[in-house]
């Protein structure tokens, strides 16, 4: 009876050590490589209507990275390309108010994390993991005395949206993916989507402590490094569709602008426009309800793998 209730209390005391995951309240912001860092600037700037709060030089003078400002919480990051012909997506990030928590927290589940909560070049507090396609996934903390806050009230979006509600990154393997996503650090499923019902394309899954969400872009085989743009994407939210493309057409930018746009319903019943920056990553722009009001139905299709 001694030894059970010795074994009783050592358990309770695992338990009550076990680190409770801090909150994830958003995502944060994609980071994104560019060919060509002036023509970059042209779409995210001229297109898009983002101004950039700051920019980073390397020690040497050369460009190291610049940060487009979508609201005070969410911006795109740009950084020069590493090598030619290889894939855009640099990695995403969600927001946390507790990044040491975190950290002891994803390594309480395995997770390989750093040793330490690194801080940035603009002061706010981030480490980076590794998700189960290898992407990175960074966490960020917005310190008091961080760029961030520092430039709040500043810097704020002109164009057609100020709201980022999505990021899409491809999976190969849908069930390690939620493991990760879903079992670990807890984002909350909101819908499936097929285009042919029979092979599942997308899973939208919401961040744990917010609205925002991540969506998974499902792949049998996936794309060439040269072709991953459409499906590493950013997901800005628009009130009101036709108004946006009116806005759109009337900009000079406009007239760089290649490819044509297009109004489209998509699989959600959403309406969406489609618009691609110079290295051929997507911006999508879509209204926050379906065309009738009435949510969108889930797909039972079976994932690709």
């Amino acid at each position: 009876m001694k030894q059970l209730l010795i074994v009783l209390l050592t358990g309770s005391v695992v338990f009550a050590q076990a680190p409770k995951r801090p909150r994830i309240t958003g995502v944060a912001h994609i980071a994104i490589f560019s060919k060509d860092i002036a023509k970059t600037r042209a779409y995210y700037s001229g297109m898009l209507g983002f101004h950039e709060p700051y920019s980073l030089n390397n020690p040497d003078g050369s460009f190291s990275m610049t940060f487009f400002k979508v609201n005070e919480r969410q911006y795109i990051e740009v950084f020069p390309e590493r090598a030619p012909d290889t894939d855009r997506l640099n990695h995403i990030s969600v927001e946390t108010d507790d990044i040491e928590g975190m950290r002891l927290y994803l390594a309480a589940k395995g997770v390989k994390v750093p040793d330490k909560v690194g801080v940035g070049r603009i002061k706010n507090k981030s480490f980076n993991v590794k998700d189960p396609d290898g992407h990175t996934v960074e966490f960020v903390q917005y310190m008091p005395d961080g760029w961030s806050v520092r430039e709040k009230g500043k810097h704020l979006a002109t164009g057609v949206s100020s709201r980022m509600l999505h990021v899409g990154i491809l999976v190969a393997a849908l069930e390690p993916a939620m493991q990760f996503y879903r079992e670990i650090l807890g984002f909350e499923e909101l819908w499936r989507g097929s285009r042919d019902q029979k092979t599942l394309d997308w899973v939208n899954m919401k961040v744990p402590d917010g609205d925002d969400y991540v969506e998974f872009m499902l792949y049998r085989d996936l794309p060439e490094e040269t072709k991953r743009g459409s499906a590493h994407h950013i997901c800005l939210m628009v009130p009101d569709m036709e108004k946006a493309l009116r806005e759109i057409e009337g900009l000079p930018a406009r007239k760089e602008y290649t490819r044509p746009l297009e109004i489209r319903t998509g699989i959600n019943r959403r309406r969406q426009l489609n618009i691609f920056d110079p290295d051929g990553t997507r911006t999508e722009l879509m209204e926050p309800v379906t065309v009738d009001g009435k949510p969108a139905v889930s797909s039972k299709a079976a994932a690709p793998r």
